[in-house]
C-alpha cells in the first residue's frame, strides 16, 4: 500500500510539471508564460496546495535519503529570478524536511577580485556537489548572460584580454554553458535550473511589503528599484538564455511565482520527479558483506546485558 501511494505521487509530480518543463528552447516564448499561473487550482485550493507540498516534502526527504545511500547520482538545482521572486523562501521550504548533511546551498553574489581572476564557469564549478547529494545554486553561471547582458559595463571588469570580447560572446558563452552542462551530466551530476517567473506588478507590490513592514526593511536595497527600469531587457536576456540552454539532460522550469503556494509546489513536484526518475534504492548488499554482518549480529548477542 505505501508503495502504491509513493507511485501515485511520482506519477502525480510528473505530469504536474511537465507544463513548465523546457527541453527544447526553440520554440519557447516567455511571453506565453503566465507568472500568475495556478494551473487548474483557484485559490481557495491554497490549503489543499499545502498539503500536497507536505506530502511532497515528505517523499523528497526519503528519496534524498536514498541518494545519499546509493553514492552514485548528484543532483544541481540552480535558481534564477528577478528580484522578490521568491528564490529564499522556496528553497527553504521545498528543501525543509531533507537532512541537512545531505545538502549544499550556495548563494553566487557579485563575483570577488580572486573570482575574477578566473573563467566565468570557475566559481561555480569549485561549489559541485558531491555524489549522493543535492546542490543548490542560489543564482550561478548564468548571471554571466543575464546582469552582465543588461549591463556589459560589467564586462569590462572581468579582465578578458581586450581582443577576446567578440560580437557573438553571448552566443559562445551560451555554448560554454551547453558544453558544460553536457559534461557534468555525463559524470553523473542531474541538473535541473528553475527561472521563477514574477510579474513586474507583483515585484512592485513585494518592494512596497518589505519597505512597509520593519522586520523586511532588511530585505530591500535601493538599487532593486533601479533594476526595474530594466525590466524589459532582463526580459529578453532570460527568454534568450532558456531557449539557448534548455536541453533534456539540463532543461529548464519556467515557474509561476506570482503566487509563493504555487511556485513551492511545482519546484517541490519537479524535484520529486527528478529524482524518482534516478530509480533510487539502498546499497544491496553481496554475500559476504550479508555473512559479515551475520557475523557482528552474533558477537554482539555473545556480550549479553552489562
Amino acid at each position: 500500500m505505501v508503495q502504491e501511494i509513493r507511485v501515485k505521487l511520482e506519477e502525480r509530480a510528473r505530469r504536474f510539471v511537465k507544463p513548465y518543463r523546457i527541453t527544447d528552447g526553440r520554440g519557447f516564448r516567455l511571453k506565453n508564460a503566465d507568472p500568475r499561473d495556478t494551473g487548474r487550482l483557484e485559490s481557495q485550493d491554497e490549503e489543499a496546495a499545502k498539503e500536497a507540498l507536505r506530502e511532497g516534502v515528505e517523499l523528497l526527504a526519503e528519496l534524498q535519503d536514498k541518494l545519499y545511500a546509493q553514492d552514485r547520482w548528484a543532483v544541481l538545482l540552480i535558481f534564477q529570478a528577478l528580484d522578490a521572486a521568491g528564490k529564499d523562501g522556496t528553497i527553504k521550504h521545498v528543501m525543509s524536511g531533507v537532512n541537512p548533511q545531505g545538502v549544499e546551498v550556495h548563494s553566487f553574489k557579485a563575483p570577488s577580485e580572486e573570482e575574477l581572476d578566473h573563467d566565468f564557469l570557475w566559481r561555480c564549478a569549485r561549489r559541485l556537489p558531491e555524489r549522493g547529494r543535492i546542490g543548490i545554486f542560489n543564482r550561478s553561471y548564468y548571471e554571466e548572460v543575464l546582469v552582465v547582458r543588461v549591463h556589459p559595463g560589467i564586462l569590462a571588469r572581468e579582465k578578458l584580454p581586450p581582443e577576446l570580447p567578440a560580437k557573438r560572446i553571448w552566443e559562445e558563452r551560451y555554448e560554454d554553458i551547453r558544453n558544460h552542462e553536457r559534461y557534468l551530466s555525463r559524470n553523473g551530476i542531474v541538473i535541473r535550473k528553475f527561472f521563477l517567473h514574477v510579474s513586474k506588478a507583483e515585484q512592485k507590490r513585494r518592494f512596497l511589503a518589505r519597505l512597509d513592514d520593519p522586520e523586511k526593511n532588511w530585505k530591500f536595497s535601493p538599487a532593486d528599484v533601479q533594476e526595474r527600469k530594466y525590466w524589459n531587457d532582463y526580459q529578453r536576456a532570460y527568454a534568450d538564455a532558456i531557449r539557448a540552454t534548455a536541453t533534456k539532460h539540463a532543461p529548464w522550469f519556467v515557474v509561476p511565482a506570482d503566487h509563493k503556494w504555487y511556485t513551492r509546489l511545482v519546484v517541490a513536484a519537479a524535484v520529486v520527479d527528478t529524482l524518482a526518475q534516478l530509480h533510487l534504492h539502498y546499497p544491496i548488499l553481496d554475500a559476504e558483506k550479508r555473512k559479515g554482518l551475520e557475523a557482528a549480529r552474533r558477537q554482539l548477542l555473545r556480550e549479553g546485558t552489562r
